[in-house]
């Protein structure tokens, strides 16, 4: 690892995660990245547990979180996080295509740190995505890691 913070894409489409891969990978972005591809396996992956038990101890800058998916949808995946002592320090960006005002006002209400709705042109797509990861990744300071707990 080149000892840089991962970016957690978590995402169940897998053109949606290429798209966002090609688009920071464009961005010359030096961030790791890491794929869940669902909230399941994203929370494993948050408490390093299961698959994930062996992963570097380093919590990602930013965690790209769709809120549609099985097993554990977006919403679910934010409180979780949120609940977590450890883990509610985690910067957390909505990437989703609902434009429902009631996920996004629970998204909000559940400490989301941003929501974007995934623009249907894919240059339009990468573009966000890499205004996003420009932003998360190199020019918001973010807590250290395990912020700041004790």
């Amino acid at each position: 690892m080149n000892g840089l913070r991962p970016v957690l894409i978590v995402d169940d489409s897998a053109d949606d995660v290429e798209l966002m891969r090609e688009a920071l990978a464009e961005f010359k972005l030096a961030n790791p990245l890491a794929v869940a591809r669902d909230g399941e396996d994203a929370l494993l992956y948050l408490r390093r547990a299961g698959p994930h038990a062996s992963r570097p101890p380093v919590d990602p800058v930013v965690v790209l979180l769709d809120l549609k998916m099985p097993k554990v949808d977006g919403l679910e995946v934010l409180r979780a996080v949120r609940g977590d002592e450890r883990l509610r320090h985690l910067p957390i960006v909505i990437v989703t295509s609902s434009r429902e005002e009631q996920d996004l006002v629970r998204s909000y209400a559940l400490g989301v740190n941003a929501y974007v709705v995934k623009p249907v042109d894919f240059q339009a797509f990468a573009e966000a995505v890499r205004n996003l990861g420009a932003f998360w990744a190199v020019l918001n300071e973010p807590p250290p890691d395990g912020g700041g707990q004790p």
